[in-house]
């Protein structure tokens, strides 16, 4: 596999934020049921996927930032680089040619052969074991790289689509998987469009494990509710007397109609809060068993009503003595 901080586009500086970010921006852009008729954008949408998730763990995404792990999240080969030539002669010695020590391949030893167990010994934490050659010495070393793990299966992916109201209040989800069962399924707190759910071994079989399941959450828009962080706000509209005299008036929220009380005089623009009707927080406590949600902001809007000829009767000659614009100098 290629460079993961490439196939993500980010810098080896990338915070883990950067990291996500980018991935999630992939993901909805490779994402195989979006590209049907695009086999590649499916081999690439694997490929992030690989990418991310050693990146994503701080202990691989150091590993191999140090070189002690490749791409694929398998150890680096330790005699990587060394090549045919100038390796090591019959016997586990180096200088050793066809005609013996200093022989005329590889010349300019002095005829010494140079036991090189023990440059390996700080490479291994353990000084290698050399077993006798035919010729007295030593052969070989007593560590070979470890054989790459067995490969798991494929990842299957899949998209899960959750209705606003159901996704805010971190409400379970059903999901068929592709054999055919159906399982609930706990969103997280806090979860956000595009975010990606890993069901571990709910993948294709392999020969090192099944692969996982990887679902995508793609979080619908709603008509009068909007998220703001861990809130969510919506405008209100109200009567005219009910601005003026006050009210009790029913206020939709995720949970259901909730009654509002509006206080006499309220103007237009005026914020009210109903508490613990928002978006569950993604580092919030369990209270009652439930996960901790944020707020509700309901912004008030007056309307006047269709037919203002009987509101002008009333008002006729009356002005309302207050200066609203005089904060602006008018």
């Amino acid at each position: 596999m290629r460079d993961p901080y490439t196939i993500l586009g980010v810098p080896r500086t990338a915070s883990e934020a950067d990291i996500k970010s980018a991935y999630r921006k992939l993901a909805k852009e490779l994402h195989p049921d979006r590209n049907k008729d695009n086999p590649q954008a499916a081999e690439k949408f694997a490929e992030a996927t690989r990418a991310y998730d050693l990146l994503s763990d701080k202990n691989k995404r150091a590993q191999y930032d140090r070189g002690e792990i490749d791409a694929e999240g398998n150890p680096a080969n330790p005699f990587a680089g060394m090549g045919a030539r100038g390796a090591y002669g019959r016997g586990g010695t180096y200088g050793a040619g066809p005609g013996g020590a200093g022989g005329p391949e590889f010349g300019g030893f002095g005829g010494e052969e140079i036991d090189l167990s023990e440059l390996f010994e700080g490479l291994f934490g353990t000084r290698a074991r050399a077993q006798p050659g035919s010729n007295g010495t030593r052969r070989g070393f007593g560590r070979q790289p470890p054989p790459p793990p067995p490969k798991r299966g494929a990842d299957i992916h899949y998209r899960l689509a959750v209705p606003f109201v159901e996704a805010a209040a971190g409400r379970d989800q059903r999901i068929t998987l592709a054999d055919g069962k159906a399982i609930s399924l706990k969103l997280p707190a806090g979860v956000e469009d595009g975010t990606v759910m890993r069901l571990k071994g709910k993948g294709q079989p392999g020969p090192g494990g099944n692969g996982d399941g990887l679902v995508m959450v793609e979080i619908g828009p709603h008509p009068f509710f909007k998220r703001d962080g861990d809130n969510i706000r919506m405008d209100l509209p109200i009567t005219l007397d009910e601005a003026v005299r006050g009210a009790k008036v029913k206020c939709p929220t995720v949970d259901g109609a909730v009654m509002l009380t509006i206080k006499p005089g309220s103007s237009s623009g005026t914020v009210l809060r109903l508490a613990g009707k928002g978006w569950t927080k993604k580092n919030g406590k369990l209270i009652d068993g439930k996960m901790e949600r944020g707020d509700q902001l309901v912004t008030l809007e007056i309307q006047l009503p269709s037919d203002l000829a009987e509101l002008e009767r009333r008002l006729e000659g009356w002005i309302d003595p207050a200066r609203p614009r005089e904060k602006f100098g008018l």
